[in-house]
């Protein structure tokens, strides 16, 4: 199969003891992945079929089985490996006495099985540099950095820095929830930071019929690319599956097409462009239903998946065709509760955008001369303008004759 995708972001790859994210050393791999023959050999295949590959790093914290965490709670405060974790020792060892019991220490969220790091610990910036440097010379593209909201921003910026002057061409990105992207991006280096605010607004507004909401994010999100061009998406391996996020499975396709037409670098989570379900729950195990293990065999996988595939194909394909895409900024053109027609534009070349949530078709007018790329809609010329109808919670994407897209996407290699 191929979805027309141009990168591969890897979950944690390294030996780890159980989920991935208890990280017991960085430079192996897990062996119920493989080994680094394997791993060389995803590299090299990656590479020839022109897709770069993109590490997922755990460097906030790492697992309780951590070697150097062992030494340190055997070997006591006076340590040389004590230094790299935030350990608070009992009283016998304030007092100059080897402590009987292990001393507490900060975790990732409250999970004990996650040892914070010590980020103020030189040795462990130097180890993090010599990490994502040794991957990158042996072949990945990038990072995305695990929980990086919860490192301190200086931190940050002295390992890229020395990792940046040995691979300038690495793209590394940043897990960041909330607070200021801009800020972030700035004060750090990376080069995006994941747009949690666009996704929230995109299901929610779906769901709520309330396209006022998109329209206030989407001015956010211009706001954002002016500095730096954010990582979009609407799932991940931390949230609920789209197709079990929104309320209505007819505006699957509308979450899709917004991702596909904003400014960003958009991603697609696995398994979401075959319609998977799951939900995220607060809990131990929660992540389980939205983290399957996937079918054996192409044959094993769900038959309702496959309209989904061949959706994120068409619009994967009409990404590609209009690279500028990348860039976009969007403007509103007609906003009401149940429907919205945005403007995708960058330089001299132009999207338009429209979708419908509302029961009844929707008749509405664009002021130029367009043809329909993409959707289920109606399209009539009207000398300079366009009148378009959107059926029943449809959707359509359109363009001028002259920038209907180069590069043209050959959808008959598509299995």
């Amino acid at each position: 199969m191929n979805l027309g995708a141009s990168g591969i972001l890897l979950g944690p790859i390294f030996a780890s003891s159980t989920h991935g994210y208890d990280t017991i050393d960085h430079f192996q791999i897990d062996k119920r992945l493989g080994d680094t023959e394997d791993f060389d050999g995803l590299i090299d295949a990656a590479h020839r079929r022109g897709l770069r590959v993109v590490l997922d790093g755990v460097f906030n914290h790492v697992g309780r089985e951590y070697p150097a965490f062992q030494r340190a709670i055997a070997a006591g405060p006076r340590s040389t490996e004590a230094a790299w974790f935030r350990l608070t020792w009992p009283t016998d060892a304030a007092l100059g006495q080897e402590p009987d019991d292990e001393p507490d220490y900060a975790t990732f969220e409250g999970h004990r099985q996650l040892v914070a790091l010590n980020h103020d610990e030189p040795a462990v910036e130097d180890y993090v540099t010599r990490v994502m440097s040794h991957w990158l010379e042996r072949g990945v593209d990038g990072w995305r950095l695990d929980a990086a909201y919860a490192v301190p921003r200086q931190f940050w910026t002295r390992v890229l820095s020395a990792v940046r002057a040995r691979h300038p061409d690495a793209y590394i990105f940043a897990e960041v929830i909330h607070g200021d992207y801009v800020g972030f991006v700035r004060e750090t280096g990376v080069d995006a930071v994941t747009q949690y605010e666009l996704w929230k607004a995109i299901w929610s507004a779906l769901n709520d019929r309330n396209f006022f909401e998109l329209a206030w994010a989407l001015e956010r999100h211009n706001a954002l690319l002016d500095t730096f061009v954010p990582q979009t998406f609407i799932g991940n391996h931390d949230v609920t599956r789209i197709a079990s996020q929104l309320l209505d499975e007819r505006h699957l396709a509308h979450a899709l097409v917004i991702l596909m037409t904003c400014g960003g670098l958009p991603s697609i989570y696995a398994g979401d462009e075959q319609a998977f379900r799951g939900i995220k729950e607060h809990r131990a195990g929660g992540d389980d239903a939205i983290r399957p293990a996937f079918p054996a065999t192409q044959a094993d996988l769900a038959s309702f998946g496959w309209p989904t595939y061949r959706l994120h194909q068409q619009l994967i394909g009409l990404r590609r065709r209009h690279p500028w895409l990348h860039r976009a900024r969007s403007r509103v053109t007609e906003l009401r509760n149940t429907d919205l027609t945005f403007e995708a534009f960058y330089e001299e070349n132009r999207l338009w955008v429209a979708l419908n949530l509302a029961d009844a078709p929707v008749t509405r007018a664009i002021p130029a001369a367009v043809d329909k790329l993409a959707g289920d809609l109606a399209v009539r010329r009207n000398g300079a303008a366009t009148e378009i109808t959107l059926p029943p919670h449809g959707w359509g994407i359109l363009a001028k004759q002259s920038d209907r897209g180069t590069d043209e996407f050959n959808t008959s290699s598509l299995a």
